[in-house]
Protein backbone atom coordinates (compact mmCIF):
# COMPACT_ATOMS: atom_id res chain seq x y z
CA UNK A 1 0.00 0.00 0.00
CA UNK A 2 3.19 2.57 0.90
CA UNK A 3 4.57 1.75 -2.04
CA UNK A 4 1.41 2.38 -4.05
CA UNK A 5 1.21 5.95 -2.39
CA UNK A 6 4.84 6.37 -3.36
CA UNK A 7 4.51 5.35 -6.60
CA UNK A 8 1.01 7.27 -7.49
CA UNK A 9 3.42 10.44 -6.01
CA UNK A 10 6.30 9.99 -8.42
CA UNK A 11 4.13 9.66 -11.38
CA UNK A 12 2.62 13.21 -10.14
CA UNK A 13 6.04 15.12 -9.54
CA UNK A 14 8.16 16.24 -12.13
CA UNK A 15 11.65 16.03 -10.64
CA UNK A 16 13.23 18.25 -13.19
CA UNK A 17 10.72 21.41 -11.86
CA UNK A 18 10.93 20.31 -8.25
CA UNK A 19 15.09 19.34 -7.73
CA UNK A 20 15.90 22.97 -8.12
CA UNK A 21 13.26 24.54 -6.49
CA UNK A 22 14.21 22.72 -3.53
CA UNK A 23 18.14 23.45 -3.70
CA UNK A 24 16.69 27.69 -3.59
CA UNK A 25 14.43 26.63 -0.90
CA UNK A 26 17.26 25.05 1.13
CA UNK A 27 19.50 27.85 0.43
CA UNK A 28 16.82 30.37 1.81
CA UNK A 29 17.02 28.34 4.52
CA UNK A 30 20.64 27.84 5.55
CA UNK A 31 20.68 31.89 5.13
CA UNK A 32 17.85 32.00 7.91
CA UNK A 33 20.33 29.57 10.21
CA UNK A 34 22.97 32.00 10.28
CA UNK A 35 20.60 33.97 12.87
CA UNK A 36 19.65 30.73 15.04
CA UNK A 37 21.79 32.64 18.16
CA UNK A 38 19.37 35.32 17.89
CA UNK A 39 15.13 34.25 19.46
CA UNK A 40 14.22 36.24 16.22
CA UNK A 41 16.27 34.38 14.15
CA UNK A 42 15.30 30.75 15.82
CA UNK A 43 11.83 31.20 15.16
CA UNK A 44 12.25 32.40 11.77
CA UNK A 45 14.77 29.12 10.39
CA UNK A 46 11.80 26.78 11.88
CA UNK A 47 8.85 28.72 10.83
CA UNK A 48 10.35 28.58 7.28
CA UNK A 49 11.45 25.15 7.66
CA UNK A 50 7.77 24.01 8.48
CA UNK A 51 6.21 26.34 5.53
CA UNK A 52 8.37 24.70 2.98
CA UNK A 53 7.31 20.84 4.41
CA UNK A 54 3.45 22.58 4.13
CA UNK A 55 3.94 23.94 0.73
CA UNK A 56 5.56 20.74 -0.18
CA UNK A 57 2.88 18.72 1.08
CA UNK A 58 0.47 21.02 -0.47
CA UNK A 59 1.86 20.70 -3.91
CA UNK A 60 1.96 17.12 -4.01
CA UNK A 61 -1.93 16.96 -2.95
CA UNK A 62 -2.80 19.13 -5.93
CA UNK A 63 -0.36 17.49 -8.13
CA UNK A 64 -2.66 15.04 -7.82
CA UNK A 65 -5.65 16.42 -9.06
CA UNK A 66 -6.98 16.89 -12.59
CA UNK A 67 -7.45 20.65 -13.09
CA UNK A 68 -8.52 20.32 -16.32
CA UNK A 69 -12.05 21.00 -15.30
CA UNK A 70 -11.19 24.67 -14.78
CA UNK A 71 -10.85 24.98 -18.28
CA UNK A 72 -14.51 24.54 -18.80
CA UNK A 73 -17.47 25.96 -16.63
CA UNK A 74 -17.17 29.08 -14.02
CA UNK A 75 -15.03 27.85 -11.04
CA UNK A 76 -12.00 30.55 -12.49
CA UNK A 77 -15.30 33.42 -12.44
CA UNK A 78 -15.68 32.33 -8.86
CA UNK A 79 -12.52 32.13 -8.02
CA UNK A 80 -11.54 35.53 -9.41
CA UNK A 81 -14.68 36.67 -7.04
CA UNK A 82 -12.93 35.26 -4.55
CA UNK A 83 -9.81 37.05 -5.06
CA UNK A 84 -11.35 40.47 -5.74
CA UNK A 85 -13.44 39.97 -1.67
CA UNK A 86 -10.51 38.56 -0.49
CA UNK A 87 -8.63 41.80 -1.43
CA UNK A 88 -11.89 44.18 -0.37
CA UNK A 89 -12.09 42.49 3.27
CA UNK A 90 -8.13 42.73 3.44
CA UNK A 91 -8.68 46.54 3.22
CA UNK A 92 -11.20 46.27 5.82
CA UNK A 93 -10.06 44.40 8.27
CA UNK A 94 -6.45 44.06 7.54
CA UNK A 95 -3.59 44.45 9.69
CA UNK A 96 -0.91 47.38 8.72
CA UNK A 97 2.54 46.43 8.71
CA UNK A 98 5.38 48.47 6.90
CA UNK A 99 2.32 51.05 6.17
CA UNK A 100 0.40 48.22 4.67
CA UNK A 101 -2.53 46.68 4.72
CA UNK A 102 -1.13 43.65 3.22
CA UNK A 103 -2.17 40.82 5.94
CA UNK A 104 -4.74 38.87 7.92
CA UNK A 105 -3.50 38.22 11.02
CA UNK A 106 -4.77 35.16 12.53
CA UNK A 107 -2.80 35.11 15.75
CA UNK A 108 -0.97 32.03 15.34
CA UNK A 109 0.00 33.42 11.55
CA UNK A 110 -0.35 35.92 9.15
CA UNK A 111 -1.83 35.32 5.90
CA UNK A 112 -1.17 37.55 2.60
CA UNK A 113 -3.92 37.20 -0.01
CA UNK A 114 -2.17 38.92 -2.75
CA UNK A 115 0.20 36.16 -2.86
CA UNK A 116 -2.66 33.53 -3.94
CA UNK A 117 -4.72 35.92 -5.84
CA UNK A 118 -1.24 36.31 -8.26
CA UNK A 119 -1.92 32.56 -9.14
CA UNK A 120 -5.63 33.17 -9.33
CA UNK A 121 -5.29 35.98 -12.17
CA UNK A 122 -2.97 33.27 -14.29
CA UNK A 123 -5.80 31.34 -14.84
CA UNK A 124 -8.01 33.44 -15.04
CA UNK A 125 -5.97 35.25 -18.32
CA UNK A 126 -5.28 31.57 -18.89
CA UNK A 127 -8.98 30.66 -19.68
CA UNK A 128 -9.29 33.85 -21.10
CA UNK A 129 -6.92 34.23 -24.00
CA UNK A 130 -7.24 30.45 -24.59
CA UNK A 131 -10.50 30.47 -25.56
CA UNK A 132 -10.26 33.87 -27.60
CA UNK A 133 -6.39 33.43 -29.32
CA UNK A 134 -8.05 33.25 -33.04
CA UNK A 135 -9.08 36.54 -32.47
CA UNK A 136 -6.98 38.15 -30.18
CA UNK A 137 -6.13 41.22 -31.89
CA UNK A 138 -9.83 42.53 -31.52
CA UNK A 139 -9.14 45.06 -29.42
CA UNK A 140 -11.97 44.45 -27.12
CA UNK A 141 -10.12 41.30 -25.82
CA UNK A 142 -7.10 43.20 -25.02
CA UNK A 143 -9.24 45.78 -23.00
CA UNK A 144 -11.73 43.13 -21.29
CA UNK A 145 -8.74 40.90 -20.13
CA UNK A 146 -6.97 43.97 -18.90
CA UNK A 147 -10.40 45.18 -16.98
CA UNK A 148 -9.67 41.61 -15.48
CA UNK A 149 -6.76 42.49 -14.01
CA UNK A 150 -7.55 46.43 -13.03
CA UNK A 151 -9.84 45.37 -10.97
CA UNK A 152 -7.79 43.68 -8.71
CA UNK A 153 -4.54 46.33 -9.76
CA UNK A 154 -6.45 48.77 -8.01
CA UNK A 155 -7.59 46.89 -5.05
CA UNK A 156 -3.52 45.79 -4.00
CA UNK A 157 -2.60 49.72 -5.11
CA UNK A 158 -5.43 51.15 -2.09
CA UNK A 159 -3.53 48.60 0.26
CA UNK A 160 -0.93 49.80 -0.42
CA UNK A 161 1.10 47.08 -2.33
CA UNK A 162 2.84 48.78 -4.88
CA UNK A 163 5.11 45.56 -5.52
CA UNK A 164 2.81 43.33 -6.09
CA UNK A 165 0.37 45.84 -8.11
CA UNK A 166 3.52 45.59 -10.70
CA UNK A 167 3.53 42.23 -10.43
CA UNK A 168 0.07 41.65 -11.75
CA UNK A 169 0.35 43.98 -14.33
CA UNK A 170 3.77 42.36 -15.48
CA UNK A 171 1.85 39.07 -15.36
CA UNK A 172 -0.45 40.61 -17.96
CA UNK A 173 1.73 42.30 -20.35
CA UNK A 174 3.55 39.00 -20.00
CA UNK A 175 0.75 36.75 -20.85
CA UNK A 176 -0.59 39.46 -23.76
CA UNK A 177 2.47 39.22 -25.96
CA UNK A 178 2.76 35.26 -26.07
CA UNK A 179 -1.50 35.11 -26.86
CA UNK A 180 -0.36 36.70 -30.39
CA UNK A 181 -0.65 40.38 -29.54
CA UNK A 182 0.44 42.46 -32.49
CA UNK A 183 3.39 44.56 -32.12
CA UNK A 184 1.47 47.76 -32.83
CA UNK A 185 -0.72 47.54 -29.97
CA UNK A 186 2.28 46.02 -27.89
CA UNK A 187 3.34 49.63 -28.37
CA UNK A 188 -0.25 51.38 -28.09
CA UNK A 189 -0.17 50.12 -24.47
CA UNK A 190 3.58 51.15 -23.97
CA UNK A 191 2.27 54.63 -24.52
CA UNK A 192 -0.77 53.99 -22.27
CA UNK A 193 1.45 52.19 -19.40
CA UNK A 194 3.75 55.62 -19.77
CA UNK A 195 0.96 57.77 -19.85
CA UNK A 196 -0.77 55.47 -16.56
CA UNK A 197 2.67 55.70 -14.57
CA UNK A 198 2.25 59.52 -14.68
CA UNK A 199 -1.11 59.58 -13.19
CA UNK A 200 -0.20 57.64 -10.35
CA UNK A 201 3.06 59.67 -10.17
CA UNK A 202 0.79 62.70 -9.13
CA UNK A 203 -2.30 60.99 -7.95
CA UNK A 204 -1.09 57.38 -6.86
CA UNK A 205 1.91 56.92 -5.61
CA UNK A 206 2.65 57.54 -2.06
CA UNK A 207 5.49 60.41 -0.66
CA UNK A 208 7.62 57.33 0.30
CA UNK A 209 7.18 55.72 -2.97
CA UNK A 210 7.93 58.37 -5.05
CA UNK A 211 11.65 58.86 -2.58
CA UNK A 212 11.93 55.42 -3.30
CA UNK A 213 12.55 56.21 -6.96
CA UNK A 214 14.04 59.33 -6.50
CA UNK A 215 16.18 57.79 -4.47
CA UNK A 216 16.97 55.29 -7.35
CA UNK A 217 17.60 57.76 -10.08
CA UNK A 218 19.93 59.50 -7.33
CA UNK A 219 21.24 56.66 -4.70
CA UNK A 220 24.19 58.82 -2.76
CA UNK A 221 21.33 61.42 -2.19
CA UNK A 222 20.28 60.51 0.78
CA UNK A 223 22.18 57.28 2.01
CA UNK A 224 20.73 57.81 5.90
CA UNK A 225 17.37 58.01 4.96
CA UNK A 226 15.51 56.47 2.28
CA UNK A 227 18.47 54.49 0.09
CA UNK A 228 20.22 53.40 3.42
CA UNK A 229 18.59 49.98 2.35
CA UNK A 230 19.73 49.77 -0.93
CA UNK A 231 23.35 51.22 -0.27
CA UNK A 232 23.85 48.21 2.53
CA UNK A 233 22.23 45.98 0.07
CA UNK A 234 25.20 46.67 -2.30
CA UNK A 235 27.66 46.66 0.34
CA UNK A 236 26.67 43.29 1.62
CA UNK A 237 26.97 41.96 -2.19
CA UNK A 238 30.03 43.15 -2.73
CA UNK A 239 31.84 42.45 0.77
CA UNK A 240 30.93 38.65 -0.24
CA UNK A 241 33.23 38.85 -2.80
CA UNK A 242 34.36 35.58 -4.87
CA UNK A 243 33.65 33.07 -2.38
CA UNK A 244 31.99 34.82 0.49
CA UNK A 245 32.39 35.10 3.95
CA UNK A 246 31.31 31.45 5.25
CA UNK A 247 27.35 30.76 6.32
CA UNK A 248 26.80 32.56 9.83
CA UNK A 249 29.21 35.23 9.12
CA UNK A 250 27.67 37.80 7.03
CA UNK A 251 28.46 41.19 9.23
CA UNK A 252 25.77 43.26 7.37
CA UNK A 253 22.98 41.38 8.08
CA UNK A 254 24.34 39.63 11.00
CA UNK A 255 24.58 43.22 13.25
CA UNK A 256 21.30 44.84 11.38
CA UNK A 257 22.55 46.69 9.06
CA UNK A 258 20.96 45.05 6.38
CA UNK A 259 17.01 45.67 7.06
CA UNK A 260 14.67 42.60 5.88
CA UNK A 261 16.96 40.52 5.31
CA UNK A 262 15.21 37.65 5.86
CA UNK A 263 12.43 38.60 2.86
CA UNK A 264 13.54 41.72 0.47
CA UNK A 265 17.15 41.72 0.78
CA UNK A 266 17.70 37.63 1.30
CA UNK A 267 19.81 37.82 -1.70
CA UNK A 268 22.16 40.36 -0.57
CA UNK A 269 22.33 38.23 3.02
CA UNK A 270 23.19 34.95 0.58
CA UNK A 271 25.27 36.96 -1.21
CA UNK A 272 27.58 38.02 1.66
CA UNK A 273 27.90 34.88 2.85
CA UNK A 274 27.92 32.41 -0.58
CA UNK A 275 29.54 35.21 -2.66
CA UNK A 276 29.79 35.50 -6.66
CA UNK A 277 30.38 31.77 -7.25
CA UNK A 278 27.37 31.14 -4.67
CA UNK A 279 25.37 33.78 -6.60
CA UNK A 280 26.25 32.20 -9.50
CA UNK A 281 25.14 29.19 -8.71
CA UNK A 282 21.67 30.31 -7.51
CA UNK A 283 21.21 31.77 -10.93
CA UNK A 284 22.11 28.64 -12.55
CA UNK A 285 19.25 26.68 -10.57
CA UNK A 286 16.61 29.30 -11.62
CA UNK A 287 17.62 29.61 -15.10
CA UNK A 288 17.35 26.03 -14.92
CA UNK A 289 13.54 26.47 -13.05
CA UNK A 290 13.03 28.86 -15.87
CA UNK A 291 14.03 26.37 -18.93
CA UNK A 292 11.77 23.60 -17.55
CA UNK A 293 8.47 25.65 -17.30
CA UNK A 294 8.80 27.11 -20.91
CA UNK A 295 9.71 23.59 -22.48
CA UNK A 296 6.66 22.08 -20.40
CA UNK A 297 4.91 25.00 -22.02
CA UNK A 298 6.18 24.20 -25.48
CA UNK A 299 4.89 20.99 -24.79
CA UNK A 300 1.61 21.36 -23.42
CA UNK A 301 -1.30 20.38 -24.82
CA UNK A 302 -4.06 22.84 -25.22
CA UNK A 303 -3.62 26.82 -25.39
CA UNK A 304 -4.73 27.28 -21.71
CA UNK A 305 -1.67 24.89 -20.16
CA UNK A 306 0.98 26.59 -22.25
CA UNK A 307 -0.52 29.77 -21.16
CA UNK A 308 -0.60 29.20 -17.52
CA UNK A 309 2.66 27.69 -17.39
CA UNK A 310 3.84 31.02 -19.29
CA UNK A 311 2.21 32.97 -16.96
CA UNK A 312 3.29 31.04 -14.00
CA UNK A 313 6.88 32.03 -15.27
CA UNK A 314 5.86 35.59 -15.77
CA UNK A 315 4.81 35.39 -12.30
CA UNK A 316 8.02 33.55 -10.69
CA UNK A 317 10.72 35.24 -13.19
CA UNK A 318 9.06 39.17 -12.41
CA UNK A 319 9.92 38.37 -9.20
CA UNK A 320 13.06 37.05 -9.21
CA UNK A 321 14.04 39.84 -11.86
CA UNK A 322 13.01 42.81 -9.67
CA UNK A 323 14.07 41.44 -6.46
CA UNK A 324 17.60 40.74 -7.37
CA UNK A 325 17.70 44.33 -9.46
CA UNK A 326 16.54 46.20 -6.15
CA UNK A 327 19.27 44.29 -4.50
CA UNK A 328 21.91 45.08 -6.62
CA UNK A 329 20.83 49.08 -6.69
CA UNK A 330 19.58 48.07 -10.84
CA UNK A 331 15.66 48.96 -9.75
CA UNK A 332 14.04 50.69 -7.37
CA UNK A 333 13.27 49.81 -3.66
CA UNK A 334 9.72 47.94 -3.71
CA UNK A 335 9.09 45.22 -1.43
CA UNK A 336 9.72 41.98 -3.79
CA UNK A 337 10.17 38.55 -2.07
CA UNK A 338 12.44 36.04 -4.06
CA UNK A 339 10.40 33.25 -5.18
CA UNK A 340 10.69 29.95 -2.95
CA UNK A 341 13.76 31.73 -0.93
CA UNK A 342 12.20 34.67 1.25
CA UNK A 343 10.86 33.92 4.61
CA UNK A 344 7.16 33.63 4.61
CA UNK A 345 4.37 30.87 4.87
CA UNK A 346 1.97 32.89 2.10
CA UNK A 347 4.21 33.54 -1.11
CA UNK A 348 5.84 29.90 -0.08
CA UNK A 349 2.55 27.84 -0.11
CA UNK A 350 1.18 30.18 -3.31
CA UNK A 351 4.61 29.11 -5.25
CA UNK A 352 4.32 25.90 -4.81
CA UNK A 353 0.73 25.49 -5.61
CA UNK A 354 1.62 27.10 -8.95
CA UNK A 355 4.21 24.15 -9.77
CA UNK A 356 1.51 21.30 -8.57
CA UNK A 357 -0.76 22.98 -11.28
CA UNK A 358 1.41 22.62 -13.75
CA UNK A 359 2.66 19.30 -12.76
CA UNK A 360 -0.71 17.83 -12.61
CA UNK A 361 -1.43 19.37 -16.61
CA UNK A 362 2.06 17.47 -17.22
CA UNK A 363 0.43 13.97 -15.42
CA UNK A 364 -2.98 14.31 -17.20
CA UNK A 365 -2.06 15.32 -20.23
CA UNK A 366 0.54 12.66 -20.81
CA UNK A 367 -2.38 10.39 -19.57
CA UNK A 368 -4.87 11.42 -22.15
CA UNK A 369 -2.10 11.06 -24.83
CA UNK A 370 -1.65 7.31 -23.74
CA UNK A 371 -5.37 6.95 -24.05
CA UNK A 372 -5.74 7.79 -27.36
CA UNK A 373 -2.58 6.28 -28.56
CA UNK A 374 -4.31 3.05 -27.27
CA UNK A 375 -7.53 3.58 -28.75
CA UNK A 376 -6.05 4.11 -32.04
CA UNK A 377 -4.15 0.97 -31.49
CA UNK A 378 -7.46 -0.91 -31.09
CA UNK A 379 -9.34 0.88 -34.05
CA UNK A 380 -11.44 2.60 -31.12
CA UNK A 381 -10.58 6.28 -32.78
Amino acid sequence: MFSGILRRINLSIDWFLLVPTLFISAFGILTLYSFLDSGVGLSMFYRQLLWVLVALFVMIIVAGVDWRFLRRGSSIFFLYILSAVLLIALLLFGSVFNGAKSWFNLGFFAFQPVDIVKIIIILVLAKYFSRRHIDIYNIRHIIASGLYVAMLFGLVILQPDFGSAIILLLIWLFMLVFSGISKKQILTFFLIGVVAFGGLWFFGFKQYQKDRIISFLHPRTDIHGIGYSAYQAKVAIGSGEMFGRGVGLGSQSKLKFLPEYETDFIFAAFSEEWGFIGGLVLFALYGTMFARLILLSMRASTNFESLFGLGFLAFVLSHFVIHVGMNLGLLPITGITLPFMSYGGSHTIAEFIGLGIIMSQVKYSRQAHQGQYKNEIVGVV
